[in-house]
């Protein structure tokens, strides 16, 4: 089914895929809330609209809708403020979108499920979306008076997904004696004295891995006989970001649709023997994918808060596993300074070095040294004033020559030393400055990055190294399928793509985003924005140094 958001020009929604995270779930003794997997699914069940300013909201315990005060954070656009407006102590968010559903379908509404805001609650509303023209508000209500509650940027405020509306009224409930169904009595039994057997070992025999101290049937999807008595089971929900949308024909790339078709070598020849070696080698990958979507630990990507290097090392960077570190940058100046004025006057007359005229080259990146082009940075930021294209575009390939040009707004970086090493006089950010709509095609790196946002929102689809074999790799680390968001993609050219598992995170700013080496992604700037890519980690990063080189590469 469709659900629509339709905008008028100036609104700027944030809405993203809800994450099962949770920051008390996270901060628990072995995070075991986890264990939970109706928690997880709750928390991941719909999208997140996320508050486009900071601000503070205060009550003093009457009625009247003066006696709230919400101050938003300097800076913030009126239309984007929270403001005060029905009284009995409550504050008010503005929706930036007028959503639609199918015939008979509503649109619940309500706060982030098993989140906790000190200080209010949220208010829950289910709204007629398949008919009504009218855009809806989200309401808090103070818990207490003279509490401030605080709201940070990017910070979900509402929690939508739709419900089908006749579903609740065709429900007939009653009652019934367990005797009525002896199977399932039998199983409930069952199940009871393995639970207590389970317990009873827990207490005498305490095992040392986390893992072992909580049973897994209903997580797996099991019954007390160990088997799964449904096909579709679910673990975890992939709810599409959307602008999925636009990704033609992949709707199902999330259900890992097996095949039997071997994957074209490197130079495009398929002899029986190489076919088979790669045949086997995607079947490896597609069973160890299949397993890691059993647990909610071991799939998708994290977003985490405050996380130690520790603890970073040995469960991202050592296992090649992507996580968004949220808000790791934030109070960095960068965030609050780089509007493109600031660029524009910091930088001045400084020749720097982009990438211009791409758009009439479908493969710019592949031929990016013919588009290296040279102006002062005045005069970049002029030709990106009008504010929305991929023509032209300053990258980390321009690095090299732009280390000194660009060497004063490091003035305005801070340090991440639980991550990465800074060695004095060396520059270590590679810089992305370009306006909306900025492209980088679908490729991997032979590095381990961190790609932290200072300004603007970019949108990254990632697909584990585990896919390779169905994306098309043939020149040296890019895909021959260019865009995965493009509305014209070829899949009777490209069929193995439909099955491939995409990841999507919206990258907002003050957020970092850990890409492994092999992580196969594409990145599309959804505003003005300005990033840099850091590969000087505390560990080990010359994976570059041994990959092997393609028949394609060396003709």
């Amino acid at each position: 089914m469709d659900l629509t958001c339709y905008l008028f020009p100036g609104w700027e929604p944030r809405i993203r895929p809800a994450s099962p995270k949770r920051d008390w779930m996270d901060q628990a003794p072995e995070a075991f809330p986890y264990r939970c997997l109706p928690l997880n699914i709750a928390n991941s069940h719909g999208w997140e609209l996320l508050t486009p300013c900071g601000f503070e909201a205060v009550w003093n315990g009457g009625m009247r809708v003066e006696d709230v005060v919400v101050r938003a954070d300097p800076g913030a656009r009126p239309q984007d403020m929270p403001v005060a407006l029905f009284g009995q102590g409550t504050f008010t968010l503005h929706v930036q979108g007028l959503f639609r559903t199918p015939p008979g379908w509503n649109l619940w509404v309500s706060g982030p499920p098993n989140s906790i805001k000190d200080g209010a609650v949220p208010l829950a509303g289910v709204i007629e979306t398949d008919w009504s023209p009218y855009t809806f508000t989200m309401n808090w209500k103070f818990t207490r008076p003279n509490h401030p509650v605080r709201f940070e940027e990017n910070e979900p405020f509402a929690f939508i997904f739709p419900i089908n509306r006749k579903a609740i009224e065709e429900v007939e409930p009653a009652f019934a004696a367990i005797d009525d169904d002896p199977e399932l009595k039998t199983q409930f039994q069952e199940w009871s004295r393995s639970r207590d057997a389970f317990h009873e070992r827990m207490r005498t025999n305490p095992p040392e891995n986390p893992s072992d101290k909580w049973q897994k049937l209903y997580y797996r999807g099991q019954g007390p006989d160990g088997q799964c008595p449904i096909s579709d089971h679910q673990s975890k929900l992939r709810v599409r970001d959307f602008a999925r949308k636009e990704l033609a024909g992949s709707a199902e790339a999330a259900s890992l649709k097996p095949t039997s078709r071997a994957p074209p070598t490197a130079s495009g020849e398929t002899d029986s023997s190489s076919a088979w070696q790669a045949a086997k080698l995607a079947w490896v990958l597609k069973i160890q994918q299949r397993q890691r979507a059993l647990s909610t630990a071991a799939n998708g990507i994290a977003r985490r808060v405050d996380l130690s290097g520790e603890d970073f090392l040995d469960e991202h960077y050592a296992l090649s596993r992507p996580v968004v570190l949220e808000n790791a940058i934030g109070d960095w100046p960068a965030c609050k300074k780089w509007s493109p004025q600031y660029l524009r006057e910091k930088i001045g007359d400084r020749i720097v070095e982009y990438q211009g005229d791409r758009t009439s080259d479908p493969d710019f990146e592949l031929n990016k040294d013919r588009h290296k082009r040279r102006s002062s940075c005045a005069e970049f930021m002029d030709l990106i004033a009008t504010g929305n294209g991929n023509e032209h575009y300053i990258t980390a390939y321009n690095s090299a020559v732009n280390q000194d040009a660009l060497a004063p707004l490091a003035d305005d970086l801070g340090k991440l030393d639980q991550y990465l090493r800074h060695e004095p006089g060396r520059a270590e950010a590679m810089f992305w400055i370009g306006p909306k709509n900025t492209f980088t095609p679908l490729h991997h790196d032979l590095t381990n990055n961190l790609l932290v946002q200072f300004v603007g929102r970019k949108r990254v689809i990632l697909a584990s190294p585990a896919e390779t074999p169905r994306l098309y790799n043939d020149v040296h680390v890019f895909s021959r399928v260019r865009n995965l968001a493009a509305p014209d993609l070829d899949l009777a050219a490209y069929p193995l793509v439909e099955g491939v598992a995409f990841e999507e995170v919206m990258l907002n700013p003050g957020d970092a985003l850990f890409i492994p080496i092999g992580w196969w992604h594409q990145i599309t700037s959804l505003d003005f924005s300005v990033s840099a890519t850091y590969t000087n980690f505390n560990w080990p990063n010359d994976g570059w140094q041994d990959h092997p080189t393609g028949a394609a590469e060396t003709t």
